[in-house]
């Protein structure tokens, strides 16, 4: 016990320290939507870094005030919200887990038009669904929107000792990756699924036993890349396809996992309807396969479709303006994502390979899309021509 509380202390010490020399993406964002609207939710999943983030513009501001609503002597503090925004009205308030005080938005809309100053409230959730629906209800207008997630690949690439392989194996949240080894990080990645499952969960009033909970995401963690089949999923654990579809919609709201469309095209192709599955974070999938170090994910039968969900969390990172799907026909034709806006539209297919030699469905895939630029993305710093429109590269070398 002693050895752990060592190690756990080292992991604190020293992952608080490095996040303030990581600069995130979405910092000059956040100002910029402080110097625009009464408020700025900022949504991820726990533990992504929300708060750090917070912390690190409240230099840039005035007077800036932090309360964790998982913290009973904050929640206290707002016992009288009336006499505490007043009181406080000439700071940047920013209150942590707001998804657990829901009536607390319905007064910010009144104390916003009250005082409509910008830059007054910084408010972090980890819960998406009814933070959206209350936003968007009861504060339009009044606030902006910012979605954080763990360390990308953009945003570690250029510190020193950064490599491909070590982000892809611990994944992106803060105190897994800058842990000091595999081992300490694979400490915190199972004592963030534990405290998931057993304080994250029923918090959100949900009652999951949670042994059955951790017996489905263990479940899950082989179906990642896969189209998903509920009946198949449900039968295999003993509950209904109904119960799945809960399950999946409640991971996917508190940011854990993703499920990517179908792309359509108006061919008269046969296409498989039901979207692809992934966990959002390399590092928790991992995990959840019992994978201990990279040597292990090398010869791992989820190694593809790992370094799939990889490089597609990081893409949408970069391009959030994008919409995203994936290509699937009923004969075989794939392609593992499509990009598209009003000017473009891309195709990635990722492979784990130095020489990657696409399959005939690729091709075909390609024809039926009709993309203007197409990329096969490795876990190397190669760019070269493969054919006309189409490139091999490294996640370093991927501009759109």
């Amino acid at each position: 016990m002693l050895r752990i509380f060592i190690i756990f202390a080292q992991i604190e010490r020293n992952t608080f320290n490095m996040h303030d020399y990581i600069h995130r993406n979405k910092e000059d964002f956040l100002l910029l939507n402080l110097q625009t609207f009464p408020a700025v939710v900022i949504l991820g999943s726990r533990q992504c870094g929300k708060s750090t983030l917070a912390k690190q513009v409240s230099g840039s501001l005035k007077e800036f005030l932090y309360l964790d609503l998982q913290n009973y002597t904050d929640v206290a503090r707002l016992a009288d919200l009336n006499l505490f925004f007043k009181s406080n009205a000439d700071r940047t308030i920013c209150i942590d887990e707001v998804q657990l005080m829901p009536d607390l938005f319905s007064f910010l809309r009144s104390e916003i038009d009250s005082n409509r100053r910008n830059g007054r409230f910084i408010l972090l959730g980890s819960a998406s669904r009814d933070l959206i629906q209350k936003t968007s209800e009861t504060l339009a207008g009044r606030v902006g929107l910012i979605y954080l997630t763990p360390f990308t690949f953009d945003e570690l690439a250029d510190m020193p000792g950064f490599s491909v392989q070590k982000h892809w194996f611990r994944g992106g949240y803060p105190d897994s990756y800058l842990s000091i080894t595999d081992e300490t990080s694979s400490l915190w990645r199972e004592n963030f699924i534990k405290t998931y499952i057993e304080r994250d969960i029923p918090q959100l009033g949900i009652q999951i036993p949670s042994l059955q909970f951790r017996r489905f995401l263990a479940m899950l963690s082989h179906w990642h890349g896969q189209v998903l089949n509920l009946s198949k999923i449900g039968e295999s654990l003993g509950i209904s396809h109904t119960t799945v579809r809960r399950y999946i919609d409640l991971l996917e709201q508190t940011f854990v996992v993703r499920t990517l469309p179908v792309y359509e095209t108006n061919q008269k192709k046969r296409l498989v309807k039901s979207p692809k599955f992934y966990f959002r974070d390399s590092g928790l999938l991992h995990q959840l396969h019992s994978i201990q170090d990279f040597n292990n994910l090398l010869s791992h039968q989820v190694i593809g479709a790992s370094w799939e969900g990889y490089v597609i969390e990081n893409i949408l990172a970069r391009y959030p303006d994008y919409a995203a799907s994936f290509y699937r026909s009923a004969s075989g034709e794939e392609v593992d994502i499509v990009l598209e806006n009003h000017e473009m539209r891309i195709v990635v297919e990722c492979k784990v390979s130095s020489a990657p030699d696409p399959s005939k469905g690729f091709w075909r895939a390609i024809d039926a899309v009709k993309p203007n630029m197409s990329f096969i993305v490795i876990p190397t710093k190669a760019d070269y021509q493969l054919a006309e429109n189409v490139r091999v590269v490294g996640l370093n070398k991927l501009n759109i």
